[in-house]
């Protein structure tokens, strides 16, 4: 009997625990354009990628130049000038492809660069919301940023603030 009864109290213990997990939530949007370095990064990382698409762009143009040219002359053009006209068309276009994947791949430059900036801040963010959690036990905190759909949210539970007050920044006002 007194087993039955203490699985019994162990039982409704757990279900109240179960019962009282808090949980929070953060606009990262929010708090990335309120952190002044993620906005110098961001910009960083526009005008590298605008930088390198232009220069793309410019060797792809003098690819299709090259390529228009040829194909004017082609007819007047002995056979073996002929090959070694497309060799180089198609070598350049391979360089340029290169480059383009060199720059823009899923390894190139740009992911590399928006890693060294961004990661940084990224775990200033999580350390902050980490330490806030564990100082108001919270059992889960969400991002409503992303792609977690919240079809309600009350303000109460935002800590997007509290975030940004912890990690020592400055915030607008929400409307």
């Amino acid at each position: 009997m007194k087993r039955t009864l203490l699985i019994a109290t162990l039982f409704v213990f757990a279900s109240v625990a179960t019962f009282a997990q808090k949980f929070a939530y953060v606009d990262s949007e929010f708090i990335l354009e309120n952190i002044p370095e993620y906005s110098d990064a961001k910009t960083e990382i526009d005008e590298l990628s605008i930088q390198w698409q232009s220069e793309i762009e410019a060797k792809f143009a003098e690819i299709d130049q090259l390529y228009r040219n040829f194909k004017a002359e082609a007819v007047l053009l002995p056979e073996d000038i002929k090959n070694k006209r497309e060799e180089e068309i198609i070598s350049k276009e391979k360089i340029a492809k290169d480059l383009q994947r060199k720059r823009f791949g899923t390894d190139g430059d740009l992911f590399k660069r928006r890693q060294d900036l961004i990661k940084p801040i990224q775990e200033k963010i999580y350390s902050a919301i980490e330490s806030i959690a564990a100082a108001d036990n919270y059992a889960v905190v969400f991002d409503k940023a992303g792609s977690v759909s919240m079809m309600y949210s009350n303000p109460r539970y935002d800590i997007s603030e509290e975030v940004l007050d912890k990690m020592g920044y400055s915030y607008k006002s929400r409307q």
